[in-house]
């Protein structure tokens, strides 16, 4: 996972090798808008994991359990040196920071951080599966992704984001 390079004196450096993961955030409790813009400042982590891109806020109605109030959504890219599982617990960190609760399945919260794309990976794994399982069924995660990566791939549906969402 680490590269090794010689600087101008000969003596060698350490860099992290960088992958691109897409990260899409939500919030419904409280100030919605500063829920969402403390997240993205959180997942600049160290100099393991630093955001590139960030989308345009919208606002959608919940899926799932709809007796709650309409959500805020927004999708981030981020370069990052994290492992899958790290950033996860990354993400987990964040939103226990900004003081979500799991009370309801898809109920409201203050923020949700989901892991959409980390590069080309496919991974099924007890606690993340890559790329997020429902991705393609939601417009609140298509849309901002297609507006700042619309030629991301998603390697199980083998086609562009873009190619993904046409709307």
């Amino acid at each position: 996972m680490r590269q090794l390079s010689l600087n101008a004196s000969g003596v060698i450096l350490m860099k992290h090798k960088r992958y691109t993961a897409y990260i899409g955030i939500g919030s419904n409790m409280g100030d919605r808008e500063s829920n969402l813009r403390n997240a993205i400042a959180l997942l600049n982590y160290e100099d393991k994991a630093m955001v590139t891109a960030v989308s345009s806020f919208i606002n959608t109605a919940p899926v799932g359990y709809a007796e709650q109030p309409d959500f805020l959504n927004a999708v981030v890219e981020i370069a990052t040196a994290l492992s899958p599982q790290k950033l996860l617990w990354l993400c987990s960190e964040i939103e226990n920071k900004l003081k979500r609760k799991r009370t309801i399945r898809w109920g409201p919260r203050t923020i949700d951080l989901d892991i959409l794309l980390y590069n080309d990976l496919i991974l099924n794994e007890d606690n993340l599966i890559i790329p997020h399982p429902r991705m393609s069924e939601r417009e609140f995660v298509l849309k901002p992704l297609k507006e700042i990566a619309p030629g991301a791939f998603h390697p199980v549906l083998k086609k562009t984001i873009e190619e993904i969402y046409c709307g």
